[in-house]
């Protein structure tokens, strides 16, 4: 089955209301689109949404990648090679995750649609629907109270909590998140790389009686080794993220293992294929996954639904980044009852076009 078109387009969406992480406060995103058209029809859809301070590539400068006469020339390819057109576009596109992610998903969403299978099903489902965190940003204690009965009156169960501009304010979000709530949610927390080591002990410390799932880059790029200086037992709950981009940082983060949990997200690793290359390593490391996005569309947030639960060493989603969205290009693909997202293993990722 040949490809016949290839299209992209820029879409700037607001968000449904603006949130602060350690390093900026955000009001809208602007997502980048790509269709792969196949010659019975069918369309595979797929986005890039890179985050430019943690990867150096820009929606704008994925949408000129998708532009170019490399991609163009998908036309006459069999869809039955999409592995392959993988491969060369990884090559071609090196350290552009943003783009490789785009061209990554339409290839299996075209190729799942060609085979009337879900791309879950093909890799074969190994874990069972699981419940998502949602995200509180940066606020002040009565505001991150506010916005918790909010979550909790929508069913979510799980919250995950932006730090690392306050230690002290931190804490006391934290502390007086569970004596409000008590176990009505678990509590993940998200620091951007805010702290530095002292603070981070100082924060572990402080909340060890809270029953924390996990702290996420806590520290800086390239302070990774500082984690050593920890307690085992703490590490264990220490997720990379901006730390772990690809299968090769993965690899040496799994020498020394400062990070118990590794976080993965299409738009840093470059799509399915980069994700299942570091879930396999984690696997071998026995390092349990967490899967991340940044503000997308439902297309990249099914898309790593369907990866996360072919991978047996699954254990965390935080994957609401189409719910801050005030408008997409698709819906469907998942379904959230009760904070659990369940896919509908329709050919494909499942999704229709609004």
């Amino acid at each position: 089955m040949k490809i016949v078109a290839v299209r992209s387009y820029l879409k700037n969406m607001a968000l449904t209301k603006p949130y602060t992480i350690a390093y900026s406060t955000f009001t809208d995103v602007r997502l980048a689109f790509l269709e792969i058209e196949l010659e019975n029809g069918m369309i595979g859809y797929g986005s890039g949404s890179p985050a430019e301070e943690v990867v150096g590539e820009t929606t704008e400068t994925t949408l000129l990648n998708l532009q170019t006469e490399f991609v163009s020339n998908f036309v006459g390819r069999d869809i039955r090679h999409f592995q392959q057109i993988i491969f060369e576009s990884n090559l071609q596109f090196s350290h552009l995750p943003g783009t490789q992610a785009a061209i990554d998903i339409a290839l299996h969403d075209a190729f799942g649609k060609y085979l009337g299978i879900s791309i879950v099903d093909f890799y074969g489902q190994k874990v069972n629907a699981l419940a998502t965190s949602v995200t509180i940003g940066i606020k002040n204690v009565q505001e991150t109270l506010e916005e918790a009965a909010d979550y909790k009156k929508l069913g979510f169960r799980i919250l995950k909590v932006k730090t690392g501009l306050n230690v002290e304010e931190d804490i006391e979000r934290v502390l007086q998140l569970r004596s409000t709530y008590g176990t009505d949610f678990k509590i993940r927390v998200d620091a951007n790389q805010g702290y530095n080591l002292n603070e981070l002990k100082t924060f572990i410390n402080a909340t060890k009686q809270q029953g924390l799932e996990l702290i996420e880059q806590p520290l800086a790029v390239g302070l990774e080794q500082e984690l050593l200086l920890l307690e085992e037992s703490d590490r264990t709950l220490l997720t990379a993220d901006e730390s772990l981009k690809d299968a090769t940082a993965a690899l040496q983060l799994a020498i020394n293992k400062p990070f118990g949990i590794y976080n993965i997200k299409l738009m840093k690793c470059g799509g399915i294929v980069g994700a299942k290359e570091i879930g396999t390593i984690a696997q071998h490391g026995n390092i349990d996954l967490f899967w991340g996005c940044n503000d997308e569309s439902i297309i990249s947030i099914t898309a790593a639904l369907h990866v996360a639960y072919s991978c047996p060493n699954t254990k965390y989603i935080d994957l609401d980044g189409s719910l801050d969205l005030a408008e997409d290009l698709v819906r469907g693909g998942f379904e959230i009852k009760d904070g659990f997202m369940n896919i509908n293993k329709r050919p494909g990722f499942g999704f229709d076009i609004i």
